[in-house]
């Protein structure tokens, strides 16, 4: 009994041991001529560093024959960075004899940026190809435009320099102003370099993470009548301002007409009501004696006259439109 409990014990303390003690780890850097202490594996392990993630990167950049040693790789990792790919972005380096120090591959992939695949970029430019840009040319008509843009990784400025966002709007910003600056769009479908030459000369990689190669224009495509619709919409605006005057200008006749038969008919009131105060005014006057009966009567004879006058001019006038209805039959 007492043997079997201390066989169980001897595994456990044999268990504990190989994980704080990477022995086959160790075996592994002495034989690629690594030397790293094990105490310094132990280390790793009290400081939660996984001993593989910095052991075998380092054995790998000392095959290749960089210079880096156990604490530079070990400081990365606690600062989040990734140890492996970093080594393979400097062997890259080396290999395409760019000179890329640690320091520098360690900041570049501790700002977000994949070290590896600008190193690559570095040795094989990339193509990006923009979305389609829409520009319109003096005269009017719309060119739809697809470019291809050959980037190559600028490794100093790869901290803090703009990315590929930045470098498609810059081209599709130079596009734009390189058409809109021509008179014609034919002058633009004869001659689709001249964009290049113009966009490259405007030094649109400045401030990026990128150095423009060359700027190819991939395909162009003649779009709508912009400065017709243009002029189009402007005569519609002006002809629904026209008749929203008119309809102004009607309104104001019509109320203007209506105040007008308002006080026609407010005078014809005004009328009626004196004409009803004459006989009132005039059997006053015959009372109080400021007008005498003979007065009222010349006054009636008057107006009979007056009368009797209308209705026989009206009459002649009568006859006059018979008779000439008649020469007409």
């Amino acid at each position: 009994m007492e043997f079997i409990f201390t066989l169980i014990f001897l595994i456990v303390m044999s268990s504990v041991f190989l994980h704080f003690v990477p022995i086959g780890l160790w075996i592994s850097a002495l034989a690629a001529d690594v030397h790293v202490g094990i105490f310094t594996l132990v280390g790793m392990r009290m400081r939660r560093v996984p001993p593989a993630k910095i052991v075998m990167p380092l054995i790998k950049a000392n095959k290749a024959g960089l210079s880096v040693n156990v604490n530079q790789l070990e400081a990365h990792y606690l600062a989040g960075g990734n140890v492996d790919k970093v080594v393979d972005a400097l062997i890259a380096s080396q290999r395409a004899e760019m000179g890329l120090p640690f320091e520098r591959a360690a900041a570049i992939d501790l700002a977000g940026r994949d070290v590896l695949e600008a190193v690559q970029m570095s040795v094989n430019p990339k193509v990006i190809e923009t979305p389609v840009v829409s520009a319109v040319a003096k005269n009017g008509i719309e060119l739809r435009i697809k470019a291809r843009v050959t980037v190559r990784a600028n490794i100093d400025r790869l901290v803090g320099g703009a990315g590929e966002p930045t470098v498609i709007a810059r081209v599709g910003e130079g596009i734009v102003t390189t058409v809109g600056s021509a008179e014609k769009h034919t002058d633009v479908l004869e001659s689709p370099d001249e964009i290049s030459k113009v966009v490259l000369g405007k030094g649109l990689d400045a401030g990026t993470a990128f150095e423009i190669l060359s700027i190819d224009i991939a395909d162009v495509d003649v779009g709508r009548n912009i400065g017709a619709q243009l002029q189009t919409d402007q005569a519609e605006a002006d002809k629904k301002i026209a008749q929203a005057k008119a309809e102004e200008r009607r309104a104001m006749a019509i109320a203007q007409e209506q105040e007008m038969k308002a006080y026609t008919q407010e005078m014809e009131a005004k009328v009626v009501e004196a004409q009803a105060e004459v006989p009132h005014a005039m059997a006053a006057a015959l009372k109080e004696g400021k007008i005498g009966v003979m007065d009222y009567y010349n006054m009636m004879n008057v107006q009979s006259d007056t009368e009797m006058r209308n209705a026989i001019s009206h009459a002649g006038k009568s006859e006059k439109i018979r008779g000439s209805d008649s020469k007409i039959v």
